[in-house]
């Protein structure tokens, strides 16, 4: 083989070299970028997500909030209806022992049959 035949070959496998290099490099390039985009729309979703979440995270608050409300309204009422109850039975006690024609022991004797 002649010398100029070896200068051709490796002249032509350096270029081939850089070549493969060059493709090499842009290739590793658009994978880069690819995953550049991906990791942004993984963002871009992680954070609406995030704000749905939080969203809902705020309106079980709200709920439970109107929940306990309602609770302590609901204790309150009755609280107020056997507070009404023992005003009542007071008010028939009374009346009871005003009205000649009612004995009071019997009505406490049947009170007391009723309860049980």
């Amino acid at each position: 083989m002649s010398t100029t035949a070896i200068i051709i070959i490796v002249i032509a496998v350096i270029v081939i070299v850089a070549i493969a290099m060059a493709v090499a490099r842009k290739a590793r390039t658009r994978r880069m970028e690819e995953r550049r985009i991906t990791a942004s729309e993984h963002r871009r979703e992680a954070e609406a997500q995030t704000l749905t979440a939080e969203r809902e995270r705020a309106a079980a608050e709200e709920q439970a909030a109107r929940a306990k409300q309602e609770h302590l309204a609901a204790q309150e009422r009755r609280a107020d209806a056997e507070h009404q109850r023992e005003e009542a039975d007071a008010l028939q006690r009374r009346a009871d022992e005003l009205d000649p024609d009612v004995d009071p022991d019997a009505r406490d004797r049947q009170e007391d049959t009723t309860r049980r």
